[in-house]
This record gives C-alpha cells, sequence and structure tokens, in this order.
C-alpha cells in the first residue's frame, strides 16, 4: 500500500466577536505490539483512518504515519475501544477494529492483513455474520501457537431477540470467531456467555498448554457486575464460564473499565481489575493466592503480563497535579513486589499497554503531550 502523511487540521477562527472554535480533542485510543524482527508497530485513530507507525529503536524515533485503509471510516479509538495489532507465527500482521455505524452504539468487528510485513493490507471486511445494525463492539484478537486467530467482541443481538419477546436480559453477550488460514475468512460466530457488561474490554491471553483465555466484566444476577472467565475452543462449544471475581458490586450502568489477564509459565493466572463495590473503588491484582490493592482511589486502566515466572502490572493513577503510570514487578510468580514510576504527563492520555519483548516487558502509553511513550520496565 502506498504510504502518506494526512494532513493536518488546522483549527478554524473567527472575526470577533465570536471566540475561535477548539480544536477537536485528538483520538488517544492506540495499540502496539512487536514483531520477530523487534520493530515495534503502533496504530491510532485520525481523520476516519487507521494510522501505522514503526520504530525500530524501542520509540526514540518512527516512521511516518500511513494509512491502513483505502476509504475513510468511523473507527472507535477512545475510552475501552480501540485498533488491535497481532502478529502470526510467520510475520502475518493482522489488525482487528471496531466500526461504529450512524446509530448511537452500533457498530461491525472489522478486520485487515498484511503478508509482507505490512508493506499492504489486504481490503476491510466485517468479521461477524450477524448483520443487524447493532452493537457488535469492544473486539480483542491474540494468536495462538498453531496460527489460529481468536476474535472476540461484546454483542447486543441476544438482547435484542430478548427485548423483542418482551424478555428480561441482563447486559449483552460476549461471541467469538477463528480464523484458521491466516485471516482470509473467519468461522462462524461462537457465542461464549451471555450477560456481559456493555462496554468493558475483553482481556484475552494464553495459558501454558496454549489455550486462548477470555476475561470480562459480568452481570451476575440480580445486577452484580464483578468478572467471569473461560476458555475459547477453536472447534465445539465452549464450557460454561466461571466467575473469577468476587466483589459483589451492585451498579445498573458500565463502568467503562475491563479487567486484563496473563499466565506464567507454571499456569498461574494472573488478573487485574477494576470494582467499586462497598464504595471503596480500587484496582486490584490476584494472582498466586494474592489479592493485592494496586495504588489509591485514582488508580484505574490496569494491565498485566508474565514471562516465565515474572510478572508485570502497571496501571494509570492522576494525583491531582500529574497523570503517572506505575509499574509493580515481581521476579517469583506474584509473591513478593518491587514498585517503581514508568513515565508522567500533564496532558489527556489513553490507556497503558504493556508489551513483551526480547524476553523483557515494555511499557507503550499515548500521550497527548510527549506523543508514544515507550519504556522497558527494569527489573
Amino acid at each position: 500500500m502506498k504510504a502518506y502523511l494526512l494532513p493536518i487540521l488546522a483549527a478554524a477562527t473567527f472575526a470577533a466577536p465570536a471566540a475561535p472554535a477548539a480544536a477537536p480533542r485528538p483520538l488517544l485510543g492506540s495499540s502496539g505490539a512487536f514483531d520477530a524482527q523487534g520493530r515495534l508497530w503502533v496504530t491510532h485513530v485520525a481523520n476516519g483512518n487507521i494510522l501505522l507507525q514503526a520504530s525500530e529503536d524501542q520509540g526514540r524515533s518512527w516512521s511516518a504515519p500511513r494509512a491502513v485503509l483505502p476509504q475513510p471510516e468511523a473507527v472507535e479509538a477512545s475510552g475501552e475501544a480501540r485498533p488491535k495489532i497481532a502478529f502470526g507465527p510467520q510475520g502475518q500482521f493482522y489488525l482487528s477494529y471496531t466500526q461504529a455505524l450512524a446509530k448511537p452504539h452500533t457498530g461491525n468487528i472489522r478486520f485487515v492483513r498484511s503478508t509482507d510485513g505490512g508493506n499492504t493490507f489486504s481490503a476491510p471486511f466485517t468479521v461477524q455474520r450477524d448483520r443487524a445494525q447493532i452493537g457488535h463492539r469492544f473486539d480483542d484478537i491474540v494468536v495462538d501457537a498453531q496460527g489460529r486467530i481468536f476474535l472476540t467482541w461484546l454483542d447486543k443481538r441476544d438482547k435484542e431477540a430478548a427485548q423483542a419477546a418482551q424478555r428480561p436480559y441482563r447486559g449483552i453477550a460476549i461471541y467469538y470467531a477463528v480464523s484458521s488460514d491466516q485471516g482470509a475468512s473467519f468461522g462462524e460466530d461462537i457465542k461464549l456467555a451471555d450477560h456481559t457488561c456493555e462496554c468493558c474490554r475483553i482481556a484475552t491471553a494464553i495459558d501454558e498448554q496454549g489455550r486462548v483465555h477470555a476475561m470480562w466484566r459480568h452481570v451476575f444476577e440480580p445486577n452484580i457486575r464483578d468478572h467471569a472467565t473461560a476458555i475459547l475452543p477453536a472447534s465445539g462449544r465452549p464450557a460454561p464460564a466461571q466467575r473469577a471475581t468476587h466483589d459483589g458490586w451492585k451498579i445498573d450502568a458500565c463502568p467503562h473499565r475491563g479487567p486484563a489477564l496473563a499466565f506464567d509459565s507454571s499456569g498461574q493466572r494472573h488478573q487485574v481489575w477494576f470494582t467499586g463495590a462497598n464504595d471503596e473503588g480500587g484496582l486490584f491484582y490476584s494472582g498466586n493466592g494474592k489479592l493485592m490493592r494496586l495504588g489509591g482511589p485514582q488508580a484505574e486502566y490496569g494491565e498485566v503480563v508474565a514471562i516465565g515466572k515474572r510478572v508485570f502490572v502497571a496501571w494509570k493513577e492522576f494525583d491531582g497535579t500529574a497523570t503517572g503510570i506505575t509499574a509493580k514487578v515481581s521476579q517469583d510468580g506474584g509473591a513478593t513486589w518491587s514498585e517503581r514510576t514508568l513515565a508522567t504527563t500533564q496532558g489527556n492520555s489513553d490507556h497503558p499497554h504493556l508489551l513483551r519483548h526480547d524476553g523483557a516487558a515494555w511499557l507503550l502509553w499515548h500521550t497527548a503531550d510527549e506523543g508514544f511513550v515507550v519504556r522497558k520496565i527494569e527489573e
């Protein structure tokens, strides 16, 4: 695909007495991943297109932004939604995103791929087979060791059917689809669970046996918004979901704060989540039999990765003056921890992301003032 720079839109000004129009707030929703050659790729959104950039020096310099889509689309890139990057075993480049439709809170799950190292991309296509103009949003993507692509998303089709039949239905549902041909096509829509929260992100991770797991905020009866987890089989029907947190948070709204999930080399699950139960809102980690609060009352948007028995946790927190990213590191599977500050900013910022590369964990953080911040998490 031909690379090009998108034009910068200047803020419009008007004659007195009208004040100048404010420039639109930039979309900071982003994601990133290292490829097998050590290049760091990031995506973000501007002017209705997904922009792709790469760095060969761990974020010190970047290639010019390159548009991925042949035509602009309404791409969701704020809050819990943003385009996602994943790589296949032979370097295939995969990108998923949510296309917003005209009606509020509706969308399609879309996918593009590159088989030549990101030089060109296929035309985007819609993954979910249900084409009703309802909510199919908040996608997540993961590729297993066999090269199969698992795409998960939140889906309103079952809620719409229940409402049409005048039946009660808590929340919405979580669905997924699998590609076994390097993203050329996807199989059927498979329902993983009913009764999920409407707009908290999904977390997916692969365990030591190569199985794909998902974790999400679930709406337990009557309206308790804790978390559930389940294994996603590549074929056949998934087993019932299991409860993953037991906070008992009763709230008739979506908190817009999804969980994070990782597995270490022993198969131990490590998870981070937000809860407001008992009016004690906060961010928590559990793993290795340990429950640990992260940061103070402003801590949010936690991430976790595991490399062997080493576990890395990071989160975003505003201290009244600046927003910072704090990390905790465990060398022993979550038994003991050290803590350090990774970065701060005075302006707006996206959620932090933790990436794996060359046996180390890295922070990727998109800020309005500093751009993309990349930090290796020293141990």
